[in-house]
């Protein structure tokens, strides 16, 4: 009897290790595609911007020596005119002593008339008349004009060049343009709403394809909020760098997602049960996807991930068939509600990574059907909902 149970207990313990779920993150690459394609020897691009920012380093340092010149060349003319200021200000003063001691002198004999009652209510009151003389003026002569470098952080440095140099398209050269783009920005608008302050910038982007024109359209015309304070409190440049960066960057993302071929680095988790006997064909099938996924390459040329998509695909036909024998009720059933689940999660996840995200959904509905009979943990449960919300945004 004990030998039964101990034979009993050592296949339990069989089963159970053969159910144990590992799990790996595989790294992989891909090339992200473009709405347009263009071929890989004919990626050339150049970018042309018109805006009302024209304004440089050098030009700043160039005017703020010039006005320091203009400076010294008036110094003789600045201490005349605070000479005649002070002048001017010592003839104020005398006539200002002159009304204070005419008015000392009006408000004291109506004081004097008044009953010694009257003039003691008014002591106690602070009434009293007296004599108020303004402050007499001082001379401060200017000091000469000293030149001082300009803080660069009080202008707006920007010209139609350096916004230029800031747009790119992925997997493109500077060159002969195969892909011509002029943008056409106007300046930054403030608009004032309830109190909150707002913004749009127009901005107009043309795209020519071997000198046909192939885009013509506009961004920026809509006011987003810039700040909970009226514009006049806040600071107007820093608002319009910060407004003007993300205009730049709507324009990269417009341009990439047309025309820009971008290498992803990407990873996915892949959970695998590895076992000699009942398990053979997943194992397999783990071999097949993750050595096909490594082989993926991030270029345009689709020779070789045609052949690695191709014995991928061998792998997720092993998992769909042991899917079809999986019995969700049975927990000691070979192919269990524990192996489906892994199933499943590996599918939905490959397919997200892959951006198949019509195929991921399909896997995802039929996780959802089986949720009552699956045992999903706390871990589970939150990356569900991520790869959902990455399938559905």
């Amino acid at each position: 009897m004990r030998k039964i149970l101990l034979s009993i207990a050592i296949v339990s313990a069989i089963g159970m290790q053969a159910q144990s779920i590992n799990s790996e993150n595989i790294d992989f690459r891909v090339l992200k595609a473009p709405q347009t394609s263009i071929k890989e020897n004919e990626r050339t691009f150049n970018i042309t911007v018109k805006s009302p920012y024209n304004l440089s380093k050098e030009d700043v340092i160039k005017q703020a020596k010039k006005e320091h010149q203009e400076a010294v060349a008036n110094f003789s003319t600045t201490i005349k005119e605070s000479q005649d200021n002070y002048q001017q200000s010592l003839r104020d003063y005398n006539d200002e002593v002159i009304k204070a001691k005419e008015t000392f002198a009006l408000e004291s004999a109506e004081f004097k008339k008044m009953s010694l009652l009257e003039r003691l209510n008014m002591q106690e009151k602070g009434m009293k008349p007296t004599l108020r003389l303004p402050s007499k003026p001082i001379y401060v002569k200017p000091s000469p004009p000293v030149y001082r470098e300009p803080d660069l952080n009080d202008y707006f440095i920007v010209d139609n060049n350096v916004l230029a140099s800031q747009i790119s398209i992925d997997g493109y050269k500077k060159g002969n343009p195969v892909i011509d783009v002029n943008v056409d920005m106007e300046t930054v608008n403030f608009q004032d709403n309830a109190g909150q302050t707002f913004a749009n910038q127009p901005t107009k982007i043309t795209v020519k394809e071997n000198g046909t024109e192939k885009i013509n359209t506009a961004i920026g015309q809509d006011f987003v909020f810039v700040s909970s304070q009226p514009s006049n409190n806040i600071n107007k440049p820093a608002e319009e760098k910060k407004y003007l960066a993300n205009t730049i960057k709507t324009i990269n993302s417009f341009l990439n997602e047309t025309y820009g071929y971008k290498t992803l680095n990407k990873q996915v988790k892949l959970e695998f049960v590895k076992n000699k006997g009942e398990y053979n064909d997943l194992e397999k099938a783990q071999i097949y996807v993750t050595t096909n996924l490594r082989k993926l390459q991030a270029n345009s040329d689709p020779t070789a991930n045609n052949v690695a998509f191709e014995n991928m695909k061998k792998g997720t036909d092993i998992w769909e068939q042991v899917l079809a024998k999986v019995n969700y009720t049975d927990k000691k059933a070979v192919y269990n509600g524990k192996i489906g689940k892994y199933l499943l999660l590996n599918l939905i996840r490959l397919n997200v990574a892959l951006e198949n995200k019509k195929v991921a959904e399909k896997y995802l509905n039929q996780l959802q059907e089986k949720m009552v009979e699956l045992d999903l943990s706390y871990n589970e449960k939150a990356e569900l909902k991520t790869l959902e919300n990455q399938i559905y945004r």
